[in-house]
């Protein structure tokens, strides 16, 4: 599984706020697109883990947010798999304009089955562990 994939955005107008920022609720919809798009780059995507019986559920999401973005800017979403265990993924999140940090987050994505049961991750969508000095 990939760890760490970049994307590209571009503040759209209906995204900003009365004071013509980008709004805050929007980077949880960046969030989203960025996981989407890092299952996408490594060959998979949700509608085939659904089709299979896998739903990917949000448990937890928090944004920290630094500096403002505003339409038409450009912004580079880098968005890093932390953990891949058991029945959940970790990502966290930083959106940049250029060099610049403008916001950062993190989020727990929980696999259920169907019926909503919490269930173990499919194999593919776990992180292959790192060798250490013991062999492991």
């Amino acid at each position: 599984m990939l760890r760490e994939h970049d994307i590209e955005i571009r503040v759209r107008y209906q995204e900003t706020d009365g004071q013509g920022r980008l709004h805050h609720a929007n980077f949880f919809t960046y969030f989203e697109l960025g996981r989407t798009e890092l299952l996408r780059a490594v060959g998979y995507n949700y509608r085939e883990i659904e089709a299979e019986g896998w739903m990917l559920v949000v448990s937890e999401i928090t944004c920290r947010y630094f500096l403002p973005a505003v339409f038409d800017d450009v912004l580079r979403l880098r968005t890093t798999v932390v953990e891949s265990r058991g029945a959940r993924v970790i990502n966290e999140y930083q959106v940049f304009r250029g060099d610049t940090l403008l916001a950062d987050g993190r989020s727990v994505v929980a696999c259920v089955d169907r019926s909503g049961r919490v269930t173990r991750l499919p194999k593919r969508l776990l992180l292959e562990r790192e060798s250490t000095s013991k062999g492991r």
